[in-house]
């Protein structure tokens, strides 16, 4: 699987190069470009093992490192088949609950990463 997508993730930035992907996360308003990582994480189905892959491209594209965890965080945190199950079992508000939460600390964690100015330290 994880070979499946590293190669799917290949062939996904070659059409889409890593500059168009820094311009898209890299706004000028402090907020906006963790709140899409975030979102980004969310629909992407991946688990941490194959989101690592990800997170170095950003890296290696230059992208804030805060948008960048806000990214990796949200991406195993959030999962497609907890989100249906809870669904399924408990009914929309907990469902809601749960994705609401997981974006919170996602966005939360990328913001205070992104203040520690860390990027020094990733290679």
């Amino acid at each position: 699987m994880l070979s499946a997508i590293i190669f799917a993730v290949a062939i996904i930035r070659s059409f889409f190069p890593p500059e168009r992907t820094r311009k898209i996360l890299s706004y000028k308003r402090q907020y906006a470009g963790n709140i899409i990582a975030a979102l980004l994480g969310i629909v992407t189905p991946f688990c941490s093992c194959s989101a690592v892959p990800v997170f170095i491209g950003f890296v290696e594209a230059g992208i804030p490192l805060g948008v960048t965890f806000s990214f990796l965080i949200s991406s195993p945190m959030v999962n497609e088949v907890a989100l249906i199950l809870l669904w399924g079992m408990f009914g929309s508000g907990i469902a809601l609950i749960y994705i609401a939460t997981g974006l919170l600390v996602a966005i939360f964690s990328g913001l205070v990463i992104g203040k520690l100015k860390m990027e020094k330290y990733v290679e």
